[in-house]
């Protein structure tokens, strides 16, 4: 009777299984991050009309380019902005404008440019990167800058030539760091004469998030670095911003790294479309969207997610003991992917769903369904 009631289960979950793939088939719902939106039809637009051959950027002629640096100088209250083909790379020249080779970085332990950024201040700079612990709000605790932070003349130590925070914090969860913190750990850097370097990625989340204008977030540091395709929806690109003298050695190291782009006016006009339409709405939509998918994978009895941590457009969903990560999230994330739903791990121990301007309220619905669907049948299977 038992062997025959776990295949009647067995068979019921194939049935499911099958009734399932048949009803994804069509399913196209890419969670893994807010970089793989494509351009909308209102973007295209505004690229296609961008004149073309008007100037070449490496010699600071192009006029949408100009705009786009402008106006993100003007949005965060900078002297003046660069126009970088990534954000790893205005990572990489903020490091390397305000660092000479031999110092060294202070940075979070759980920041995107000490474990995602393939080292490339150590690499490329000679730049060595030195973490404090982050707090779980993503913040620098300043006392521990303030120990880490190395400014003597020991010959045995580096010296540390920038400090960098990240806002939002993504492995934090999406958290975005207020203002107060930002300005608290600048007064810090000024005392201890160090410069501080914002990875403003998802700055644009952060002041939707905290309803702040962004200058308040990124007044206090030195230079900040916004990506335009994350949350914006741009296909390419970020802007670094700071001084008028930061940008003017920043536009030479960009050239060395390869990073000089020629008729790149195509380009910044997706930039300017999303800064014009996508700032702020789409944005907040986002974290609606976020907001409205942790509250109901919360339902889920073996769900471990608070919806108050969610305050952005990211939710990381973690088990319940007594089950195992390491059995449930590749068994999750394998399920939705069969059913047309594509969702990250950045650590293997939870799964990453990261809400974009592609994303509908219907579709955080349908994620909800397939989440349990999943789960229910690799309960059975075991």
């Amino acid at each position: 009777f038992f062997f025959s009631m776990r295949a009647l289960c067995r068979a019921a979950a194939l049935a499911r299984r099958g009734m399932a793939s048949s009803r994804a088939a069509a399913v196209s719902i890419d969670l893994r991050s807010d970089t793989v939106t494509q351009p909308t039809p209102g973007m295209r637009a505004a690229m296609q009309e961008t004149p073309l051959g008007v100037g070449d950027d490496v010699y600071g002629e192009d006029p949408t380019v100009a705009a786009l640096e402008g106006r993100v100088a003007q949005l965060l209250q900078k002297e003046a902005g660069l126009f970088v083909p990534s954000g790893t790379m205005g990572n990489l020249i903020s490091v390397g404008v305000q660092c000479a080779r031999g110092e060294d970085v202070v940075c979070g332990h759980l920041s995107h440019l000490y474990n995602w950024e393939a080292g490339g201040p150590s690499v490329l700079l000679g730049v060595p990167l030195r973490t404090v612990q982050n707090a779980a709000d993503g913040t620098l605790p300043l006392d521990e800058v303030r120990r880490t932070v190395l400014r003597g003349d020991d010959v045995h130590c580096s010296r540390t030539g920038l400090v960098a925070m990240e806002n939002t914090h993504n492995l934090c969860g999406g958290r975005a760091v207020s203002a107060d913190h930002t300005q608290a750990l600048a007064r810090l850097c000024r005392e201890l004469g160090v410069q501080l370097h914002l990875d403003g990625a998802r700055l644009l989340n952060a002041a939707a998030a905290l309803q702040v204008a962004p200058h308040a977030l990124t007044g206090p540091a030195d230079t900040v670095s916004l990506c335009l395709s994350k949350g914006l929806g741009a296909p390419v690109g970020s802007v670094v911003a700071g001084t008028a003298a930061f940008v003017h050695r920043a536009r030479r190291l960009r050239k060395v790294l390869g990073g000089g782009l020629r008729q790149a006016g195509v380009l910044a006009a997706a930039g300017l479309y999303a800064l014009d339409y996508h700032w702020p709405g789409v944005i907040r939509r986002d974290h609606e969207h976020a907001r409205l998918l942790a509250t109901e994978l919360a339902r889920l009895p073996w769900v471990d997610l608070d919806p108050a941590s969610v305050h952005t457009n990211m939710v990381y969903l973690r088990v319940k003991p007594p089950l195992f990560p390491a059995a449930v999230i590749p068994a999750l994330l394998k399920g939705l992917a069969q059913r047309g739903v594509r969702a990250g791990s950045e650590t293997g121990s939870d799964v990453r769903f990261v809400t974009h301007l592609h994303i509908q309220r219907s579709d955080v619905e349908t994620v909800v369904q397939y989440v349990d669907d999943v789960f229910r049948e690799w309960q059975e299977s075991l």
